[in-house]
């Protein structure tokens, strides 16, 4: 469909986090923008304030007139709503235009220059401080972001001057091979999503074929040793990186006073004395891949030093709610078993001889299904461990699989506690911590308020 003679947009699963970039967009070229989504949030409430039609019930009565012209109408879904939703089987029926939202991304890296971010862990910092970086250079930048900046308040970046746009690539159902990146990242390779895969093989093939997407004046940074062999065209540019090695690395680390310092050793030019904005040590390496496309977008040395030490997260991404010197408490998306040992790692290594609690909600009952052994490999990294119910979100129930299978084969000796999440708040109140992160990329945040308003006094 033609962007010129399209007057509306309406989006099935509009509050899920790369949906709701969309709506922001679509907004602000000025089309009428509406959609569905299964329950109200924070992030609804705000689209709605920016001027988005949504509604929360399943229901084809309640999508607005101005949404039933298919001449005019483009409809945008997630993956994760089912085939048979109602409101999706009514614009299959009536002939409307029907696009992933990954195909309307990839529509956009064929018209300006995708910078993507691809990868198992770290896509959303990663893309986040690239953007930011960008952002505030001579150079600017659109981007579509998978969480929410804490610079901006907002996972969608516009700019007027730019033809790059930064976009998290996921690989969720295959999404990522819509796209036509300019440049990528890819951060990690990790298995995940064998519900839709099978198999780790496939799960890399996967990738692979993304890489042969990349344009042939591109470039590919790529993280050193991952088990994944490149198809790329001729003419692509490949580089390395990783916290220690590869064409781009750091040099120098000095960690210390809540701090951390190091140096970028890059084949397009090393950048002293950088310091990190949120000093974790996973952003070292996530840090490295953002300058690496910040430097092939054309920022100055000088701006990127700027703009990483301004650079203040993501939402939910290491996200620090209380810091005292009594108690420290944090939220974090980490939902793989990878994701969850460098979270923990991070912790750690701020906080050696501290006492570290985590809250884990498993995400999905395939995730858990697969890999409940590397889970509780990971979790054991912990000093308390309490592991609340699965949260399903797409999914049905599978026979057998709780929470308890990780609880199981956590190591002997670790303390460690089942809870339903409606008992949580109450347990929070009769125990005491002295650093409490929340993990997972369910639900369990909606309660991170109550519990912040709990430890805030103690």
């Amino acid at each position: 469909m033609n962007v010129n003679t399209l007057k509306a947009v309406y989006f099935i699963g509009a509050g899920g986090i790369g949906m709701s970039a969309l709506v922001r967009y679509f907004l602000s070229k000025g089309k009428k923008v509406g959609g569905y989504d299964r329950t109200p949030s924070e992030l609804t409430e705000k689209l709605i304030e920016e001027g988005a039609a949504i509604h929360y019930e399943e229901n084809v009565s309640l999508i607005p007139d101005c949404f039933k012209d298919p001449a005019t109408t483009l409809i945008v879904y997630t993956p994760a709503i089912p085939a048979d939703h109602k409101e999706l089987v009514y614009f299959q029926q009536h002939g409307f235009e029907i696009q992933k939202r990954a195909q309307v991304l990839g529509m956009l890296t064929r018209t300006e220059r995708g910078l993507c971010v691809a990868g198992t862990h770290g896509k959303t910092t990663t893309s986040t401080m690239a953007a930011h970086l960008l952002h505030n250079s001579h150079v600017g930048c659109n981007a579509f972001l998978g969480g929410i900046s804490k610079n901006y308040d907002t996972n969608l970046l516009l700019s007027d001057k730019s033809d790059f746009v930064v976009i998290e690539a996921d690989e969720f159902d295959r999404s990522f091979h819509w796209l036509t990146p300019y440049a990528t990242v890819i951060t990690a390779t990790d298995a995940d999503h064998l519900d839709i895969y099978g198999t780790h093989e496939a799960y890399l093939e996967s990738f692979r074929k993304y890489t042969s997407l990349i344009r042939p004046d591109g470039f590919l940074i790529i993280k050193k040793g991952l088990e994944l062999k490149p198809d790329v065209k001729p003419g692509v540019a490949v580089y390395t990186y990783s916290k220690d090695e590869g064409d781009f690395h750091a040099e120098n680390i000095r960690i210390g006073n809540g701090e951390i310092h190091f140096d970028l050793a890059s084949p397009l030019g090393n950048i002293k004395d950088i310091q990190l904005g949120v000093p974790v040590l996973v952003n070292i390496e996530n840090g490295i891949a953002a300058m690496a496309l910040a430097q092939i977008g054309g920022a100055s040395a000088d701006e990127i030093k700027s703009a990483m030490l301004s650079f203040k997260g993501v939402d939910r991404r290491f996200d620090f709610k209380l810091k005292n010197d009594h108690i420290v408490f944090l939220s974090d998306y980490a939902h793989h078993p990878a994701e969850i040992e460098q979270s923990i790692t991070s912790i750690r290594a701020l906080y050696p001889d501290k006492k570290i609690t985590a809250i884990f909600q498993p995400h999905l009952y395939t995730r858990t299904r697969d890999f409940y052994k590397d889970f509780a490999d990971s979790l054991s990294l912990l000093d308390e461990v309490i592991l609340l119910d699965i949260y399903p979100a797409r999914e049905k129930p599978i026979e057998g699989v709780t929470s308890k299978l990780i609880y199981d084969n956590l190591r002997p000796g670790i303390e460690k506690c089942m809870c339903r999440k409606e008992d949580l708040i109450e347990l929070i109140r009769q125990k005491q911590f002295d650093v409490l992160i929340i993990l997972g990329a369910g639900d369990v945040d909606n309660d991170v308020p109550q519990i912040y308003e709990i430890l805030k006094d103690r």
